[in-house]
């Protein structure tokens, strides 16, 4: 049997670190066993699905890189199926229309309440047959009445659910919509769907689908509820944890490759190793691997991670995802060092994307004004005349690279009879506008040898202005 997984998510909004894990989870089944993935979008919800969002999934699978074999599918576009299956069990006595009013149910759901009761629908209309004529009407679903559901969970073993436990259920409205069970149901049997993997609040839908496959003498796919991902605070995540949009993490500055790598330990692990590429997770995944423990959000860890990918990717990789960044920041990189060159220095320094971005300005373009508390410290008018020295020094170079840069340092520093500390920190404020940045010999090797001449100038200027106020 070839293995065929899906992802199914609502466009009611983004998508979620909780739906990206479980994208990833059932991507990587079908990769590691050689089947396929299906992307499907469940949009029955006419009301809150839009358009908007729907274009957030797609662009945030893209982004991860989990590419579908079929798809994306929309329940939208196969009502007529569902339809033709449901007039199917209705002519089979396997569906009953219900005309009880939303009124009547809440009473007795009200009286159920009182009595310590299951709230459920009491099967009214199951065998009736006065059915009036001026009535909007339901149609339910005539679930069995004793017998027992068993589910063999990948992730949390043998799950029973007694048939007397669960009541009919709608899989029609009034308006004519079939409901979301019915269509997800429908749509994994016509998409051969083998393997369903998703979140564990679909637990007490699995019994109600599997009776309704049977009924369709379908096949039952085989079922892993992941559990939920908490915060860092031990609650479930939520907007108030800080990001919980895939695309908000590439906001952030996150690598696809990291925020995959640290989902997919978000409940999975394979001895103790940490770092995954895509390769190697697709190698060694299993269903039967996943814990069915919650797992908790860690931050810190997402950083490390991101600082990792950041560090040893290949640099035009990086650059391929700094892209944005550079955009959103309107930062031109038309004019200045390949920015390749400029992620191997700066690789080392940040843990996100945005910040490199920040952190690399100066090498394209000129900064306004230099940290206050740098320039304080350094910019000094004890360090005019190393700053001139050095400049002379730098300005006579005939060929510009790392080594003439750091031996004019040197030389400037000796014949002075100073420290390098003397030299190297004014003239790093003086180049770049700050007190950090890489090494003196590397940070001026992609500037332009003019540009750093013309910054000195200003340095100096900055010292004068200094003196004289």
């Amino acid at each position: 049997m070839s293995v065929v997984t899906r992802f199914a998510p609502s466009p009611t909004g983004y998508l979620h670190v909780g739906g990206a894990r479980t994208a990833l989870y059932s991507w990587l089944y079908a990769k590691s066993q050689g089947g396929e993935f299906v992307l499907r979008i469940e949009d029955t919800d006419l009301e809150r699905s839009t358009e908007e969002a729907k274009q957030a999934i797609l662009e945030g699978m893209d982004w991860l890189g989990l590419s579908y074999d079929k798809g994306p599918y929309y329940q939208t576009e196969r009502f007529d199926r569902y339809n033709q299956l449901i007039d199917e069990l209705l002519e089979k006595g396997l569906a009953y229309k219900c005309f009880m009013t939303a009124e009547e149910l809440d009473v007795i759901r009200e009286e159920q309440k009182a009595k310590g009761e299951k709230m459920r629908y009491p099967g009214t209309w199951r065998e009736r047959t006065d059915h009036p004529s001026d009535k909007p009407f339901v149609i339910r679903f005539k679930n069995p009445l004793d017998g027992e559901v068993i589910i063999n969970d990948h992730i949390r073993g043998e799950i029973k659910i007694a048939n007397s436990e669960l009541d009919d259920l709608i899989i029609k409205r009034t308006d004519g919509a079939p409901t979301y069970n019915f269509c997800v149901v429908v749509d994994d049997w016509d998409m051969g769907i083998t393997h369903v993997v998703r979140g564990e609040d679909h637990i007490n839908n699995t019994p109600r689908q599997i009776n309704i496959l049977n009924a369709l003498d379908a096949p039952v796919p085989e079922y892993a509820h992941v559990s939920m991902i908490l915060g860092d605070d031990g609650q479930k995540l939520s907007k108030r944890h800080g990001a919980v949009s895939v695309m908000q993490y590439r906001d952030e500055g996150y690598l696809p490759q990291a925020v995959l790598n640290y989902l997919v330990r978000l409940g999975w692990s394979h001895g103790d190793q940490e770092v995954f590429s895509v390769e190697e997770m697709i190698e060694h995944f299993s269903l039967d691997s996943i814990s069915k423990s919650a797992s908790a959000f860690n931050t810190e860890k997402l950083n490390w991670l991101n600082a990792h990918y950041i560090k040893t990717l290949p640099r035009e990789e990086v650059a391929k995802h700094l892209q944005w960044h550079l955009e959103h920041q309107n930062l031109d990189i038309s004019n200045g060092p390949d920015i390749n060159d400029v992620i191997a220095v700066q690789a080392e320094r940040v843990e996100t994307l945005d910040k490199l971005v920040e952190i690399s300005r100066y090498f394209y373009e000129d900064f306004e004004e230099f940290d206050p508390a740098a320039a304080k410290k350094h910019l000094r008018p004890v360090a005019k005349d190393p700053l001139l020295a050095v400049q002379a020094k730098l300005d006579e170079l005939e060929e510009w690279n790392p080594e003439t840069i750091q031996a004019a340092i040197n030389q400037t520093a000796e014949d002075l009879g100073v420290g390098m500390g003397k030299i190297g920190m004014p003239l790093r404020v003086a180049a770049t506008g700050s007190g950090n940045s890489p090494s003196l010999d590397v940070t001026l090797n992609l500037l332009e040898k003019s540009k750093v001449v013309q910054r000195i100038n200003k340095a100096v200027q900055f010292i004068d202005n200094r003196a004289n106020s």
